[in-house]
């Protein structure tokens, strides 16, 4: 927790991590109304499916271009921009009247998340270079934690009943709290690294650190979709419970990100992925026995183990020799955001042609294969 005490007794480190929580909070309270606005539009499953895909590809689009703009403008006014840009985008989707307008706002809201995203993690890499400190992980609880706003500013559905009205108030305290705090960081430029040419040295960790993401928050993803139906369909949990799973994921992966750096700081980033991806094998050992109150549990441990190895990624990414820190961050995002989307459909049809157990035994194995990447990456920084 000494994290934690850090960022919320130092205005410094309380301005980037507040960052982290404004893009959960404009996210959440958009995906809240999802099916409000399907409703509204008369769209279908299908054209709400395009119109989401449409916010995956704007995150997207923007990764190849956010490092060259942050090294070129400043890591803490990118940030900055970021936020104000997220503000604006998120008011678009609920203001869209036609389903091709849905579409536009949602790749605009998309790609102004994924800059503030890489700016903002860019942000603290350099602060923790600079000053010796570590808050990457704790600020990842924040992102969480901006999550846990947003869900509570659903009890404001039914008192507001206007869906513009209600993200209006949302951007109005992300706006307000990042206004009293955005100077602790808006002069932050990275620190200058010595050009050098292209080598398959400096790429190859950052590809070994990519696949890592790809499976860490491929596996998030397929935990928030499918933990409920696993639940429900193999563990033939009570319908009160089909729930536990998820919550037990998300409480623990708060929690742990809050944890993550005071442990990071005596054990080291590889040695920290390791212990995360161990819990994380252990939880799908017990969700693979498919008792109900084993699964539930597994899936906490999975929330903790999962909770600190994003953090610690990009904590690596951002100190790679001869890559700048923005380069190392929006690798490493753009390789996690891909499994993030792609392994949900890919272990929904594993599930439709085998069995929502074989999806998770499949997890299990990609899980394995993150401790052969690291055994890898020691030897190679040895």
């Amino acid at each position: 927790m000494k994290s934690l005490r850090l960022i919320l007794g130092n205005a410094r480190y309380f301005g980037p991590s507040w960052v982290f929580a404004s893009i959960n909070i404009l996210f959440g309270t958009w995906a809240i109304y999802i099916p409000t606005v399907k409703e509204n539009l008369g769209i279908d499953k299908s054209q709400l499916g395009i119109a989401i895909f449409c916010l995956s590809l704007g995150v997207f689009i923007v990764f190849p271009f956010a490092s060259t703009i942050i090294n070129r403008v400043g890591v803490g006014k990118s940030t900055w921009y970021g936020v104000i840009l997220s503000c604006m985008a998120a008011m678009l989707p609920l203001l869209s009247p036609t389903f091709y307008m849905l579409m536009a706002s949602l790749f605009l809201f998309g790609a102004s998340n994924g800059f503030t995203d890489i700016s903002m993690n860019t942000l603290v890499t350099e602060l923790e270079k600079k000053d010796g400190a570590k808050f990457m992980s704790a600020s990842h609880g924040f992102f969480s934690l901006g999550g846990v706003l947003a869900g509570l500013g659903s009890f404001l559905i039914g008192p507001l009943n206007n869906p513009v009205l209600h993200m209006g108030i949302a951007v109005l305290l992300v706006l307000t709290v990042n206004l009293m705090f955005y100077r602790q960081y808006v002069g932050e430029v990275a620190v200058a690294i010595q050009k050098e040419a292209f080598s398959l040295k400096h790429f190859k960790p950052l590809l070994l650190l990519g696949l890592i993401s790809f499976i860490a928050m491929g596996s998030e993803g397929a935990i928030v979709d499918w933990s409920g139906l696993y639940l429900k369909e193999i563990s033939l949990a009570p319908e009160a419970l089909w729930g536990a799973g998820f919550l037990g994921f998300q409480i623990t992966m708060t929690v742990g990100r809050f944890l993550g750096d005071g442990i990071s700081a005596r054990l080291g980033s590889v040695k920290m992925v390791a212990l995360g991806t161990l819990l994380s094998i252990i939880g799908y050992i017990l969700v693979l026995t498919t008792v109900t109150y084993f699964a539930i549990i597994g899936f906490a441990l999975c929330g903790l183990g999962f909770s600190v190895i994003i953090p610690e990624l990009f904590r690596i990414g951002g100190n790679v020799k001869g890559v700048t820190s923005s380069q190392g961050v929006s690798f490493i995002a753009g390789a996690g955001y891909s499994g993030f989307l792609c392994a949900p459909p890919i272990l929904g049809f594993l599930a439709d042609n085998y069995s929502l157990k074989t999806s998770f035994m499949v997890l299990f194995c990609v899980a394995l294969i993150i401790l052969g990447v690291l055994a890898l990456l020691k030897r190679k920084s040895a």
